[in-house]
């Protein structure tokens, strides 16, 4: 990963740390780089005569545990992690996953609206 010291020229009215830098990231590989979060996997799908979206919640049994429903991505992966948390349940242990989840569920919510197939990545 790459350094640059320089403060970037958009960032008109605002201080940065002593310690600043950016951050030049390498690619990521959606295979070579893949970890698995022991705690779940969730399945998505678009409910398109409902207009809503599901998330299915499994274990590593292939056993579905939960699923919410809404129609918003925020509004659901909200309510997934309160759940998980008001529960005391490990689904979501790294935050990838948890990153994942919300690109995943944004991706449902625009296809959704767009009328467009869903594919999970």
């Amino acid at each position: 990963m790459d350094t640059i010291k320089e403060k970037p020229s958009w960032i008109k009215d605002k201080n940065v740390a002593p310690d600043f830098e950016v951050l030049k990231v390498d690619e990521h590989d959606d295979y070579k780089d893949f970890k698995t979060d022991m705690g779940c996997y969730v399945l998505i799908k678009v409910y398109r005569d409902r207009h809503e979206i599901g998330v299915a919640v499994c274990d590593y049994k292939h056993v579905i545990l939960k699923e919410f429903r809404g129609r918003r991505a925020q509004d659901i992966y909200m309510a997934i992690f309160r759940y998980s948390e008001k529960k005391k349940l490990k689904w979501f242990n790294s935050m990838e996953h948890a990153a994942y989840l919300g690109k995943e569920l944004k991706k449902a919510e625009i296809c959704l609206a767009l009328g467009s197939d869903y594919y999970q990545e």
